[in-house]
């Protein structure tokens, strides 16, 4: 028999989650603050646990995936005398900080913890394109590494429990600052009435494509240093023309907010002596260590 797996929150992803679980045959108890959500759940045979701690007490392995921090620990709170002897996953999205806390109190209760970070939307999990990262102990992973990849690709990232969070949070930054400028990009496409559809299909997603291979050569010239006079388009050329995009940004009625950070921290990578340098540079000044 499969393990048997406790989803504790059933919210858009906490139902995915019990959803896959199901499909792949593992027996499911789910418990949700609110009592009866997901009905749909119950044709594909869920367990529902009229409490917590009932809940917890019927799975060695316990997921949760609530709304914050503070919610996993006032709802596993009257369940702690319980997880002895199990393992606590936690995929609700949080800091580093608050998933070594997370490691710290399930080890205090003897439970081995690994906290997660969700690379999907609910409508992915269970398919070839999620994938989760994990970090914590190293062998719930590999106890249950198969019981978890039914989720999605399991990532295992470090014993330190706060990788996976700094990981999580790092990726789905790069993803906002992305759609920051495309929401800025087809700003300014729609002041003139131009067709956005037509910019995404045949500028925009052509472009961003291409300037995804500029990302490797920043990583590398971030971690091995760049080679003299490597920089193809240097920041002081840069900052020099930036100032066109805040100046044409206004007058097509467009709100620069979303570039105006961007302006300054080239400015002052030029005011700072960064001038005939590349992006690289910039992760450094924004980096307080």
């Amino acid at each position: 028999m499969k393990t048997p797996v406790t989803v504790l929150g059933l919210g858009a992803m906490g139902t995915a989650l019990a959803r896959a679980f199901l499909a792949a045959g593992h027996p499911t108890t789910v418990w949700n603050r609110t009592a009866g959500r997901s009905p749909e759940l119950d044709d594909l045979g869920v367990i529902r646990a009229r409490s917590v701690v009932d809940a917890v007490v019927a799975s060695p392995l316990v997921v949760v995936c609530l709304l914050d921090d503070t919610s996993v620990r006032s709802t596993l709170q009257p369940a702690a005398s319980e997880l002895s002897r199990r393992t606590l996953v936690n995929l609700t999205n949080g800091t580093p900080e608050q998933a070594r806390r997370g490691l710290d109190w399930a080890a205090q209760h003897g439970a081995q913890y690994l906290d997660g970070g969700i690379m999907a939307v609910p409508g992915m999990i269970g398919g070839p394109a999620a994938f989760i990262l994990y970090s914590g102990s190293a062998e719930a992973f590999e106890q249950h590494r198969d019981d978890l990849a039914v989720l999605g690709r399991p990532t295992y990232v470090g014993a330190d429990a706060g990788l996976a969070a700094l990981q999580d949070l790092a990726l789905l930054s790069a993803m906002y600052g992305m759609f920051g400028g495309v929401a800025h990009a087809l700003a300014m496409v729609s002041s003139e009435k131009l067709s956005p559809t037509a910019f995404t299909d045949d500028l925009l997603v052509p472009w961003l494509t291409a300037m995804l291979g500029s990302v490797t050569r920043l990583a590398k010239d971030l971690e091995y240093g760049a080679e003299s006079g490597a920089a193809g388009s240097n920041l002081a050329m840069q900052a020099a023309a930036f100032g066109n995009f805040i100046d044409a940004s206004e007058a097509q009625g467009v709100d620069p907010m979303v570039l105006r950070p961007i302006h300054s921290l080239l400015d002052r990578a030029v005011a700072e002596g960064h001038g005939d340098e590349d992006l690289a540079v910039l992760v450094r000044l924004l980096a307080k260590n």
